[in-house]
């Protein structure tokens, strides 16, 4: 199987590089098991859910990961970085006109209050080393952008702070929204709660791995950025209760997906995991735990 064989023309004029109103009006198509599909709205969800349902969400917040500089050259530099390793050290995607170096110095914010410093290249990111009196999330809350996805063609702005992230994001750490999530407003989840529907939370924080296209033409050859993830007993407690009382388990999004697959066991029971996930789902896939995806 080729990437090739995934390939679809998508219109530039049907990308909505705006977020809708209202979260929970953007559109929805449902796709069931069995009969033809149906176009709505997300409200509908209400409706598709079902009493003793678990929807479960991934609480990740974005980080405002972009971040700009300039070579001495005057060349622009942008950095997405993939993840923190320390208050000073930090991975990076890079994205200039020439290749960095081990050894480059960039400065952050145009001035010499804060700068990183290239150490060396590792796969297909760049230890950052940071200097002056910063911290990286001190760095990233000053002169950090939001890191809108690439189809999104627009400068990220004030607005995007908020709706390129979940009503319930919690723990800091993603380079990109898990969307699936961006449309649940605090009104939808409260009528859930009355419906009876159960919701839950784990952790996975998506990495710059996410804008990086698959690569070598054949699946079997494309290797997975790994991506943290953390599943807590509670959750696998609830998704147990969910099982007993016949319910189904709702996977909101493909994080969240993938953090349900490595964390079960060959039987499907869901266990606690705290740690890394490479875990790439293809055709043919057999999914162990979640019955239903948004």
């Amino acid at each position: 199987m080729k990437s090739s064989d995934f390939y679809f023309e998508l219109p530039v004029k049907q990308i909505a590089d705006r977020p809708c109103e209202r979260r929970s009006a953007s559109r929805l198509l449902q796709v069931p098991a069995r009969g033809a599909f149906r176009d709505g709205v997300f409200r509908d969800v209400e409706q598709l859910l079902q009493p003793g349902d678990l929807v479960v969400v991934n609480d990740s917040r974005v980080l405002r990961a972009r971040l700009i500089s300039r070579k001495r050259t005057g060349g622009r530099v942008e950095l997405l970085l993939e993840r923190l390793l320390s208050d000073r050290r930090a991975l990076a995607l890079a994205q200039s006109s020439k290749p960095l170096r081990s050894g480059a110095r960039l400065p952050i914010g145009g001035g010499d209050d804060a700068a990183l410093q290239v150490l060396e290249r590792r796969g297909d990111f760049w230890l950052l080393e940071l200097e002056g009196a910063y911290t990286f999330s001190e760095l990233l809350a000053r002169f950090g952008e939001v890191p809108l996805p690439p189809y999104i063609r627009r400068p990220s702005g004030a607005m995007d702070e908020s709706r390129y992230q979940t009503v319930y994001a919690e723990h800091p750490g993603s380079v990109a929204a898990p969307t699936a999530g961006l449309h649940f407003d605090e009104e939808l989840l409260e009528a859930l709660a009355h419906r009876g529907v159960k919701v839950a939370a784990l952790t996975l924080h998506v990495g710059a791995g996410t804008f990086q296209p698959l690569r070598g033409g054949a699946l079997d050859r494309h290797v997975m950025h790994a991506e943290r993830l953390q599943v807590d007993e509670a959750l696998c407690g609830a998704a147990e209760a969910c099982r007993h009382r016949g319910g189904r388990i709702v996977a909101v999004g493909t994080t969240v997906v993938r953090a349900l697959e490595t964390a079960c066991d060959k039987r499907g029971v869901l266990r606690p995991c705290d740690g890394e996930t490479d875990l790439f789902i293809r055709p043919g896939y057999h999914f162990r735990v979640p019955d239903v995806m948004i």
